[in-house]
């Protein structure tokens, strides 16, 4: 498949794609010949270098600026797909945070902090992208779920839920968005090798966590799976939780 365009004139958002796996997922699918609107929320370098690549292999990018909590910002981003690629066909809910804090700890204003970015975020762009999405005639959602939503880990609670709460949406969306032709999966990675900020430490999950394959994953594994989603071939398949974690998880 990586020979062929098979997105050819289609287009795509990627939230959260100024690094790791969302750069990865931008780049996979502007490989396949779709344009790209690249989404960050503060990091406009991350996301103007990712823009770049994606141009200087002669494929289509943008890079749309907005607060996936924002609901006016996410309609700017969606409007300003439209305006510079003429619609939006595939949409990737990847933009989250996950911080660790025991719970005995935790705000409710540190829990909402997280349930909004990933939940109300994948909300909010796909109410913004739905005119598109239904247009498209072959539309697809895909949401970036995590391995800790089936799980669980510790000091975590927010994360953990938040991430079982997109398989729920995503079956949802799946209902929803059928008769106009949209699918809506779920690909949850797991124990991925990405970049953290300098001094972070993994995860607990990760400490503890062993895989079937014996390494972590890579970016680009998980790019793959959404590349293929979004794709024709993968038509028939909808409401579906794809787990990409080299046999950490058996779901």
């Amino acid at each position: 498949m990586s020979n062929e365009r098979e997105l050819a004139g289609r287009v795509a958002i990627v939230t959260g794609a100024g690094r790791n796996i969302g750069r990865a997922i931008a780049l996979a699918l502007a490989e396949a010949g779709a344009a790209v609107a690249v989404n960050g929320r503060a990091n406009r370098a991350s996301v103007e270098a990712v823009v770049g690549e994606i141009a200087a292999k002669g494929g289509k990018a943008l890079a749309v600026m907005a607060d996936v909590t924002d609901e006016a910002a996410v309609e700017r981003m969606a409007a300003a797909t439209v305006e510079r690629f003429g619609g939006i066909d595939i949409l990737v809910n990847n933009a989250a945070v996950r911080p660790e804090q025991p719970l005995e700890t935790m705000s409710l204003a540190e829990w909402r902090s997280v349930l909004s970015v990933v939940l109300d975020g994948a909300f909010l762009t796909v109410k913004a992208a739905l005119p598109h999405l239904r247009k498209s005639g072959a539309g697809a959602v895909l949401n970036i779920g995590g391995v800790s939503g089936h799980t669980g880990t510790k000091h975590r609670a927010h994360v953990v839920t938040a991430k079982a709460g997109l398989v729920g949406l995503t079956r949802a969306l799946s209902h929803d968005l059928a008769e106009a032709k949209v699918t809506a999966n779920c690909i949850v990675p797991g124990l991925i090798d990405t970049a953290r900020e300098p001094n972070a430490r993994l995860s607990h999950h990760h400490n503890v966590a062993k895989t079937l394959a014996g390494r972590f994953g890579l970016p680009q594994e998980i790019a793959a799976a959404v590349r293929f989603l979004a794709g024709p071939d993968a038509r028939y398949i909808t409401g579906q939780t794809l787990h990409v974690n080299g046999g950490v998880y058996l779901g």
